[in-house]
């Protein structure tokens, strides 16, 4: 196949994942995002300056040598960062993939979807070379959403009924922050929301955690949480209560 040597910038490639999709898989993390998330636990991906550059035959290769590690469920998923933000590279991968019959995923917070050209047409090419997309809904109201990143979501939600409406898997996953992400009536409405998705195969509470707490002071910029906190076991069990998970 004529890829014409289609080049990704890749933060970083870890070869045995066991989150970020079905089964064991390679997950390849992207270089580059648009939001700003106050708990991001990846800010060194933020800028397209970072990572490295492989051409897409040669990240193909390099990630196959792990299939037999995959068995019947298993295969790649791209995360970051942001990998919408490199459409084009994907679209060319997952070609690669299907050839093989390798079960492809997309870990995104949909910042980049746009129902205008180019954008939608490429999109709709990645779509069908897409076995499952895991969409990030970082809140549900749009206002506190730009808080949070410095993006409003309106587009985001849109991604998620676009997927419904093409029969896409999809599963959605929530960071729960004490005080910020946690709101009762935001969650209830956050739930009817998925419930009106067709696709949804399955709903993730994430706790908030300051692992990548480090990687901020690491890029010399101030950490704007310091005062958030983990949330404990009740704070969990009742947001998955709410969206329906228990």
């Amino acid at each position: 196949m004529d890829t014409n040597n289609k080049i990704g910038r890749v933060h970083s490639i870890e070869t045995f994942g066991l989150v970020d999709g079905p089964g064991v898989r390679c997950v390849v993390f992207l270089q580059g995002c648009k939001l700003r998330c106050k708990y991001c636990h990846n800010p060194e991906t933020w800028t397209m300056q970072g990572g490295k550059d492989w051409e897409v035959n040669d990240l193909f290769d390099f990630v196959y040598k792990f299939h037999n590690y995959w068995k019947n469920n298993g295969g790649v998923t791209f995360s970051g960062g942001e990998p919408l933000l490199q459409v084009d590279f994907l679209i060319e991968f997952f070609k690669l993939a299907k050839e093989k019959g390798v079960n492809t995923a997309i870990d995104t917070a949909g910042q980049p979807f746009s129902l205008e050209e180019p954008f939608i047409s490429k999109f709709n090419e990645l779509m069908e070379l897409t076995d499952l997309f895991i969409l990030d809904f970082k809140t549900f109201y749009s206002d506190r959403h730009k808080e949070l990143t410095g993006q409003n979501n309106e587009n985001i939600l849109q991604m998620a009924r676009y997927l419904s409406d093409h029969g896409k898997k999809m599963w959605i996953r929530h960071v729960l922050v004490p005080g910020l992400t946690d709101d009762e009536q935001e969650l209830k409405e956050m739930k009817s929301f998925i419930d009106s998705l067709s696709g949804v195969d399955r709903v993730e509470i994430l706790p908030y955690h300051t692992l990548g707490l480090f990687k901020w002071e690491k890029i010399g910029v101030k950490y704007p949480l310091e005062d958030a906190r983990t949330p404990n076991m009740d704070e969990v069990e009742k947001a998955e209560h709410i969206l329906g998970i228990r």
